[in-house]
């Protein structure tokens, strides 16, 4: 029998001093856009793999219309959100279905003119205040423009986590 290998359990951090970035919850469908060696292999929505013809809401369809532009995102597995018309309550009142990447750290030069990436809110050190802020201020810029945001999402650059705030359903759709 060989002698284990000693894996130490990781550091846990505090949120004091960890960098967050707060998003927009966008109101649409989970999407990812999976590109190897400068091809597109997969489509997929939150639970599955998608096609053309058995794709969500549109989806593979949109990447198949726009593939040559979309492997210009790079090899990955690329998230991020489909909204617009016919998905949801399109509450952003979107003229067509616009796919939002997640990533808030790319590069607008690195993006293709038919992907958008999500709003970002603010980004600095870890603070409650900032989330409630941002939480709040999105509620009444969302009022003026009239709009039902779904809600912000957290990111903890530390733990690389994501924690949503959601304004309906605030314990989760499921919950009693």
């Amino acid at each position: 029998m060989t002698q284990p290998e000693f894996k130490a359990w990781p550091k846990i951090p505090r949120p004091k001093g960890n960098m967050i970035t707060i998003s927009e919850k966008m109101d649409g469908t989970n999407a990812c856009i999976i590109i190897q060696e400068g091809v597109i292999t997969g489509v997929q929505s939150r639970n599955r793999m998608i096609m053309v013809g058995d794709d969500n809401m549109g989806f593979a369809s949109y990447v198949e219309a726009n593939k040559e532009e979309l492997t210009q995102l790079g090899d990955g597995y690329h998230y991020g959100e489909w909204v617009g018309p016919g998905i949801q309550k399109n509450p952003h009142k979107l003229i067509e279905k616009t796919f939002f990447l997640f990533n808030t750290f790319r590069p607008p030069e690195t993006l293709t003119g038919c992907v958008k990436v999500v709003s970002v809110l603010y980004q600095g050190p870890y603070d409650e205040d900032e989330i409630n802020k941002a939480y709040n201020e999105l509620w009444s810029k969302a009022s003026e423009c009239k709009y039902t945001p779904e809600g912000i999402i957290v990111y903890s650059h530390n733990s690389r986590s994501y924690v949503k705030h959601t304004y309906a359903n605030q314990d989760g759709k499921w919950s009693d």
